[in-house]
């Protein structure tokens, strides 16, 4: 694999929102790319904390009714129409990942080190954060589309309860991904002499 090639899959990767359910690979390849993030994305002292659960068809769209219904009961009724199609469009992708993280993991390790205690929640979500990104850019490079989505805590208790997730287990976000269906827009950046120093070169 060529630097080139990561690079280009790093740019390839986008927020894309109009998704449909025509996948150009296979839910079995959709699987396997979970996997190998799962399993080769570090984490703080190795924790492997993060869980995830993949969600295709008709579970993926139960997600997105879960999401309408908890919504509703918090956003006025005058005010929850663009919220519903927001999350319909959401729903008529293909399937959602949702990323978790074990607090019992993170729970033994600040028990093991407790000076580093107040850190490894951080860490932990570091390594969620990273298996997201992962995931994200391997399904774009598969020319999957996807966007990242954050409705937890909202959403958390009915999850749990339809899915059968443990208690221990803290949803963290869910990845919408599915058939592309429009481009991304135009992406603007801050420009990189304000993000980045180098010394000693």
């Amino acid at each position: 694999m060529s630097v080139q090639t990561l690079q280009q899959a790093a740019e390839t990767r986008r927020s894309l929102y109009v998704l449909n359910k025509e996948l150009p690979v296979s839910t079995d390849d959709i699987v396997q790319i979970v996997e190998h993030a799962v399993k080769y994305t570090p984490s703080s002292f190795n924790s492997q904390s993060t869980r995830t659960v993949v969600l295709f068809g008709a579970e993926h769209e139960k997600l997105w009714d879960i999401a309408i219904n908890e919504l509703r009961k918090i956003v006025s009724a005058e005010k929850f129409e663009p919220t519903e199609s927001k999350l319909n469009m959401f729903k008529a992708a293909a399937g959602s990942v949702l990323f978790f993280e074990d607090q019992t993991v993170i729970e033994s390790l600040q028990a093991q080190f407790p000076p580093y205690a107040g850190n490894f929640p951080v860490w932990a979500d570091h390594a969620d954060a990273m298996v997201q990104y992962a995931i994200w850019t391997t399904l774009a490079a598969a020319g999957v589309g996807a966007n990242l989505q954050h409705y937890n805590p909202v959403i958390d208790e009915e999850v749990a309860k339809t899915w059968g997730i443990p208690a221990n287990w803290t949803l963290r976000a869910q990845l919408v991904f599915g058939g592309i269906g429009a481009p991304a827009g135009e992406k603007t950046f801050v420009a990189l002499e304000e993000r980045l120093k180098v010394y000693g070169n």
